[in-house]
């Protein structure tokens, strides 16, 4: 098997251990594809032909392409950039009876707690480094070395671990960080190394706990691949990659991928934020275009993972909406309008799949399971347009370490440029025209 652009997602994946890296790498891709560096604070002068882009809190990032020609409509993606984990606390230092440094962390988003243990950790994040007196200014921060590990309680101790043991974050989630420097501070010289600043320069930090462990690729014809951070940095690369490559000559070709899904997108930089509002209002007020007919014209895909009908757990998936790793993108659907996937946007996306020879399937809960929610429906109260929300099966989601098909990337990659590239137009309501894609 191929695993050329898995390997690429990997080294994605390693570069961004957290949200503010993954913009940062994102950033980087897109300005060696030519992209403009745009900033909300300034004024815009965008041109025909030309792509762009801009971030919002460091950590969510908008990317777009403009025709030639004057647009017709919106062709939307977008994931998060988030991932469960630990933030650390601003008071975060945690001595253990005169012996040890841990360090006070708080969850972030919904982990598998057992996941973290005896693993390779480290911080990463940004930091806020105040310059000349009246000067605040962000870094992104990454301690690239092992640095932390939460250590298990031995089954000696602990004889009801194998047994359902319930885990408390104040007490059995702290990282252990030093002995030997036993003096406060050390960690903010280690950051300030980082940065070369001075400690005293540091006023400010979002820093996480990180999972370290390598990215790999196995199975008997290494058509698994695991990592840390799969849920949502795959969709992520692949709706990246998808849309650099992709033309459309009558779209507006954009690319999202927001932070703080994991916590319910309710901030300024989330899904629930007026975010992508604002940049398509700002896209319309340049071109002289009616943003309420574009966007009647227009179609997100809220790409985030799905989960894979478990081996050894079948019984907790669906008896016949229940996919499975390496057979193509997973269409998800939820009466409670925790997907926005529609008939009309899911029979479109369908039809995309089938021009790009994709395989689909399709996930819907238990109906004795709630279900959590994605970026779609929330962004949908904002940006009303058709939405299907999509997702490649996975195993342990949520976990420090998760697992998917390698096959189902290249699946992404080419089905979202399918769509990137179709032309979309609603000619009333409830009735759509997909053009074929343009050479």
């Amino acid at each position: 098997m191929n695993t050329g652009k898995i390997n690429e997602l990997l080294d994605f994946i390693t570069q961004s251990p957290t949200a503010f890296q993954a913009v940062d790498t994102i950033s980087d891709r897109l300005l060696k594809a030519g992209y403009i560096d745009l900033s909300e604070s300034q004024k815009w002068d965008l041109t025909p032909g030309n792509g762009y882009f801009l971030t919002r809190n460091r950590s969510s990032i908008i990317a777009f392409q403009i025709p030639k020609e004057k647009p017709h409509h919106f062709m939307i993606s977008a994931s998060h950039t988030d991932s469960p984990m630990f933030k650390l606390k601003n008071l975060f230092e945690s001595p253990a009876f005169q012996t040890y440094m841990r360090l006070n962390t708080e969850v972030y988003g919904g982990t598998i707690l057992s996941s973290w243990f005896d693993r390779p950790l480290s911080l990463a994040g940004r930091v806020i480094v105040k310059q000349d007196d009246n000067i605040f200014k962000s870094f992104s921060c990454k301690i690239d070395r092992d640095l932390l590990l939460i250590p298990n309680v031995a089954i000696h101790f602990n004889r009801s671990v194998n047994s359902g043991y319930a885990y408390n974050p104040a007490v059995d989630m702290l990282p252990l960080f030093s002995q030997e420097r036993k003096e406060s501070g050390f960690l903010l010289q280690l950051i300030a190394e980082e940065l070369k600043c001075k400690v005293d320069d540091i006023v400010g930090m979002d820093l996480y706990v990180y999972n370290r462990m390598p990215g790999t690729v196995w199975g008997a014809s290494n058509e698994f691949f695991s990592a840390p951070r799969i849920d949502n940095l795959m969709c992520a690369f692949a709706t990246l990659e998808s849309f650099i490559a992709a033309t459309n000559d009558s779209a507006v070709t954009l690319y999202y991928a927001a932070d703080n899904e994991e916590t319910g997108s309710a901030t300024k930089q989330g899904a629930g934020s007026v975010f992508l509002s604002n940049v398509l209002d700002r896209i319309c007020e340049q071109l002289y275009c009616n943003k309420q007919t574009m966007l009647a014209s227009s179609m997100m895909v809220s790409a985030d993972n799905a989960h894979a009908k478990h081996p050894n757990h079948p019984e907790l998936s669906d008896g016949q909406n229940a996919p499975h790793m390496n057979q193509g993108i997973v269409i998800k659907t939820n009466a409670a309008q925790k997907y926005a996937t529609d008939a009309m946007s899911s029979a479109l996306f369908s039809e995309i799949c089938r021009r790009a020879k994709v395989p689909y399937q399709f996930f819907a809960n238990r109906s004795d399971t709630p279900g959590g929610s994605t970026l779609g429906n929330i962004s949908n109260t904002l940006v009303p347009l058709l939405t299907v929300d999509i997702g490649m099966a996975q195993l342990a989601m949520h976990s420090a370490y998760e697992t998917a098909g390698c096959a189902d990337l290249d699946y992404l990659i080419t089905a979202m440029t399918e769509f990137y590239s179709t032309t979309l137009t609603v000619s009333a309501d409830g009735v759509c025209y997909l053009q074929k894609k343009q050479k």
